[in-house]
């Protein structure tokens, strides 16, 4: 067994072995660094398949923004864990059933894949010659040129839920103070400062 081989089956086993570490966990800190190990597994695999450029992205994106960020907010909120331990426990019969019923669509789906003829023929039509052409460089001119339009549609609809989700939290509760940046632009210290001449010995009357 090469290098390589011995390579597939260690990031291969990192993958599975933290996939059931991220179910199974019962912190949900030590969840998130089994999902940070599942992500660096995967990167090591699409390493191995010659696609770095999809590593890095990977690695940057999944494991440098999306875990840390869930790891950050893991850590900062107060949870009470016990409670949706307690919670999880009731819902268990209908996940199994759910799980069951997802397992039976993906089986009835396998079992009747059917591959074109024309696949690979559809495939290398759009494909640039890898031989020539670098493993970057054929991925955008994918993305920028053949793909361009679905591309862009895809960024489109990324934003149209990110603004979505910013005005259904964006909600204007009352007794909750804000900041308003014009009143304090506009505020006038003769008005808002009042000086007044304290005695010694006596109170101040206001």
């Amino acid at each position: 067994m090469g290098i390589v081989d011995f390579a597939f089956y260690l990031f291969a086993a990192l993958a599975i072995l933290s996939g059931l570490g991220v179910v199974f966990a019962r912190n949900p800190v030590h969840a998130v660094l089994w999902l940070i190990l599942a992500f660096l597994a995967s990167a090591g695999l699409f390493v191995l398949q010659g696609a770095e450029f999809v590593a890095m992205l990977l690695v940057i994106v999944y494991v440098g923004a999306v875990a840390v960020l869930f790891l950050f907010v893991v850590m900062m909120l107060d949870v009470d864990f016990a409670t949706f331990r307690a919670g999880m426990a009731r819902s268990i019969p209908a996940g199994i059933l759910i799980a069951a019923v997802l397992l039976m669509i993906l089986a009835l789906e396998f079992g009747d894949w059917r591959t074109s003829e024309s696949a690979s023929t559809r495939l290398l039509a759009t494909t640039p010659d890898l031989s020539t052409t670098g493993n970057i460089e054929a991925l955008g001119r994918l993305i920028y040129t053949e793909y361009v339009l679905l591309f862009q549609t895809a960024g489109l609809i990324l934003l149209v839920a990110m603004i979505g989700a910013i005005v259904l939290t964006h909600r204007k509760r009352k007794g909750v103070k804000r900041q308003d940046i014009l009143s304090q632009l506009y505020r006038d210290p003769g008005k808002a400062v009042e000086l007044r001449d304290i005695r010694p010995g006596r109170r101040d009357p206001g």
